[in-house]
C-alpha cells in the first residue's frame, strides 16, 4: 500500500500511432462524401485535418485514383467504404479529369513529400495495366498526359515510362494503346518539342519502338500506327531521327575506310550499298563525302603551303569517289557550296578556295558550266565576294579556252 502524498514516477514513452491504413482511408473517403466530391472543399478539409499523410501517402493516392484502398500489390478493391469521385470513375475526357490533376497539385504544394507516394502508386498501376478495363486505362493515360501538361510538382517522366516496359504488357499491345492515348492528349496543349523533351528525360527518346509488340516493332510499323492515329508530326520526327542515325553510320564507316586508305572501288561500293539500303538523298551523300575526305587531312599548324599541299593531295586521292556521286550539275553545285562554306569557316583554308576548285575541275569532278554558274549566279553569300574575286583569273582562263575552241 502506498503512502498518501507519494507520487508515482512513470517513464514517458512515445506511443506510436497504430499502423492502420484502413482507418486513414475511411477518414479521407468520409471527407469526399461529406463534400459531395467538390475537390476544392475536399482539399480544404484535408488541409485542416490531422491525418497522418506522411505514413499513409500511398493509401491517400489509392483513394484519389480508385475511390478506396486497394489490396497490397494489386489494384483490386480492398474491404471498406469507397467514394464515387475518383479518377477511375470520371468520364474519359480531359475536362472531367483535369480537376483531379489540379487538386493533386494543390495537395502536393502543401505536402511536397507526397510526390514519392504519387510515384509509388502510379508505378504500381502502370505495371498492372492488364488489370484495368480499356476505358480505365484511357483515363490513366489522360491523367498522366495532363499531369505532365500541368507540370505536376516534380513528377519524373521515367516514373511513367520505365514501368510500362514490362514484356507481358508490351506483348498484349496495352502499352502501345496507353502511350498513344498519352501522346494524343499531351499534344493537345503542348508542342512536339515538349513531348520529345519529356521522352528524353524519361530515357525513351531513342527507344520508342520498345513500346511496340515485337510483330509491329519496325520503322514501318511505327509510321503506320501513328499515321493512322493522326500523329503525323511524331512519324516525321521519328523518320528524321532514323535518317540521321543512318547518315551517322555511313559517315563513321566512311571515316574508317578513308583513314585506312581502303581501295577506292571498295569505298564507292560501300557508299552505294548504304545509299540504297537507307534511301539516302544524293545531296546529303555529297556533303558527307566532302566532310569525311577533308576531316582526314593531316593539317599542319601555320604552314599555309603545307596545308594547301595536304588538302590538294587529298582531293586528288579521292576525286574518283566524289566523281561517282556528283552525277549532275545540281550535285556539283552543292559540292561547290560545301567547299565555299568550309573555306569561309576555316581560316587556314580561306585562301585555298580557287586552288581546290581548280583541282576538282582538273580531276573531272566539277564541270566548267557548274563553275561558271556558281561564279555568275551562286546564291550562298558567305565569303562570296572574296571567293569570286579569288576565282576570277581561273574563270577568265576557262572563258578564253572556250572562245579558242
Amino acid at each position: 500500500m502506498l503512502c498518501s502524498g507519494t507520487r508515482i514516477k512513470t517513464r514517458k514513452r512515445n506511443i506510436a500511432a497504430p499502423l492502420d491504413p484502413a482507418a486513414f482511408a475511411d477518414a479521407v473517403i468520409q471527407i469526399y462524401l461529406d463534400n459531395a466530391g467538390d475537390l476544392e472543399l475536399v482539399a480544404k478539409n484535408l488541409e485542416s485535418s490531422d491525418l497522418n499523410f506522411s505514413r499513409y501517402g500511398d493509401t491517400f493516392f489509392e483513394v484519389v485514383f480508385t475511390g478506396g484502398r486497394t489490396q497490397p500489390g494489386t489494384i483490386k478493391p480492398d474491404e471498406g467504404e469507397r467514394h464515387p469521385y475518383s479518377v477511375i470513375e470520371c468520364e474519359a475526357k480531359r475536362e472531367a479529369i483535369l480537376p483531379s490533376v489540379i487538386y493533386i497539385q494543390k495537395i502536393l504544394r502543401r505536402r511536397p513529400f507526397l510526390i514519392k507516394n504519387l510515384e509509388n502508386v502510379m508505378r504500381r498501376f502502370l505495371q498492372s495495366l492488364e488489370l484495368f478495363e480499356d476505358n480505365e486505362r484511357k483515363k490513366l493515360a489522360i491523367f498522366t498526359a495532363l499531369a505532365f501538361s500541368q507540370k505536376l510538382s516534380g513528377l519524373p517522366p521515367e516514373t511513367v515510362f520505365q514501368p510500362l516496359l514490362k514484356d507481358n504488357l508490351v506483348v498484349k499491345g496495352l502499352v502501345l494503346s496507353f502511350i498513344t492515348d498519352f501522346f494524343k492528349e499531351y499534344l493537345v496543349d503542348n508542342s512536339l518539342d515538349d513531348l520529345i523533351s519529356i521522352l528524353k528525360r524519361g530515357k525513351m527518346e531513342d527507344n520508342l519502338l520498345d513500346f511496340f509488340p515485337s510483330a509491329k516493332r519496325s520503322p514501318e510499323g511505327f509510321s503506320e500506327h501513328f499515321t493512322k492515329e493522326g500523329l503525323v508530326p511524331l512519324v516525321e520526327y521519328n523518320e528524321k531521327k532514323i535518317f540521321e542515325v543512318k547518315l551517322k553510320e555511313m559517315k563513321s564507316a566512311l571515316t574508317t575506310q578513308i583513314a585506312e586508305e581502303s581501295d577506292i572501288s571498295e569505298v564507292i561500293e560501300n557508299v552505294k550499298q548504304r545509299v540504297k539500303d537507307a534511301k539516302l538523298p544524293d545531296i546529303e551523300v555529297v556533303r558527307i563525302l566532302w566532310d569525311v575526305i577533308m576531316d582526314a587531312v593531316q593539317w599542319s599548324g601555320k604552314n599555309q603551303q603545307q596545308n594547301a599541299n595536304s588538302a590538294l593531295r587529298q582531293v586528288k586521292t579521292w576525286a574518283k569517289l566524289l566523281n561517282s556521286f556528283c552525277s549532275s550539275g545540281k550535285l556539283e553545285l552543292e559540292l561547290m557550296y560545301k567547299v565555299q562554306m568550309q573555306c569561309y569557316e576555316d581560316a587556314k583554308l580561306m585562301k585555298l578556295f580557287p586552288e581546290i576548285v581548280k583541282s576538282l575541275y582538273d580531276q573531272d569532278v566539277l564541270a566548267e558550266d557548274t563553275i561558271l554558274y556558281w561564279f555568275r549566279k551562286g546564291s550562298n553569300p558567305k565569303g562570296r565576294q572574296t571567293f569570286v574575286k579569288a576565282l576570277e583569273p581561273f574563270v577568265n582562263w576557262l572563258e578564253e579556252a572556250e572562245e579558242e575552241e
